[in-house]
């Protein structure tokens, strides 16, 4: 179910916002009267997900691994829309599937610089902007890994842990500003993501999960999109369930 004209005058970034529950989001938005600006790393899928959306959006390559790409696409997409009303952080990777000892340094490094670094770099980006009109909703996307830790994903664990903290830090600091920062927890959503992951991890996921089943991206991008919009104005630092009944707190 969508809302006609519940975004209608509001700008958003997306990031990861050319697949996935990301992608999800930003059809939402543009249908409910947003405009969209689309980050992502993937300029292939940057170009499918134009052409699909249609009207109201625009894309832009960004590694949000770089703060100077950061904040050039924050620049950029201000001189497009003329502001940043919602952000929906997004982007993320697995990483590999193994022991904590036997865990590639560097990809312990790449998991952390995306999905934690990166985040920062990107809420870092709009707030001045969402401070300077008055108005914001971040959501940032982090994962039941984060509240309860998945073993053989220590680094996406530690990364989406870290994300609830971010979360609920900003969420206390722009308290009184009329901005809002809110995290989703998610179970595992089968998505391209899942190309990522090994089998025997994928399963583990499934098995925790009460309801018996893996998420829709339709059911996160429900819930995120509430968060996103003017109704979620009495709720900032605070972390959303998503996952199926496998977490409650």
């Amino acid at each position: 179910m969508s809302f006609a004209d519940r975004f209608a005058g509001k700008r958003a970034v997306v990031t990861g916002g050319a697949s996935g529950i990301g992608f999800g989001v930003a059809s939402r938005l543009i249908a409910e009267g947003a405009s969209v600006a689309l980050w992502d790393r993937d300029q292939a899928a940057l170009d499918r997900a134009v052409a699909e959306l249609g009207s109201r959006r625009s894309a832009f390559q960004v590694d949000i691994t770089s703060w100077d790409a950061v904040a050039a696409a924050a620049k950029s997409t201000v001189e497009n829309l003329g502001g940043i009303d919602v952000l929906v952080a997004s982007a993320g990777i697995t990483g590999p599937n193994t022991t904590l000892w036997e865990y590639p340094v560097e990809a312990w490094h790449q998991v952390i610089d995306v999905n934690l670094n990166g985040l920062f770099h990107c809420n870092r980006a709009v707030v001045p902007h969402m401070l300077e009109g008055g108005y914001g909703r971040i959501v940032n996307l982090a994962s039941v890994a984060g509240k309860e830790g998945n073993p053989n994903a220590s680094a996406y664990s530690t990364s989406k842990a870290a994300v609830i903290g971010l979360t609920k830090s900003l969420g206390k600091e722009l308290a009184k500003k009329n901005i809002t920062v809110n995290a989703v927890t998610p179970a595992a959503v089968k998505t391209a993501i899942f190309d990522q992951m090994t089998q025997e991890h994928i399963d583990f996921m499934l098995s925790k999960i009460p309801m018996g089943r893996f998420g829709k991206v339709e059911e996160i991008t429900s819930l995120i999109c509430w968060l996103a919009s003017e109704e979620c104005s009495f709720t900032t630092g605070s972390v959303f369930d998503a996952s199926g009944g496998r977490a409650t707190y």
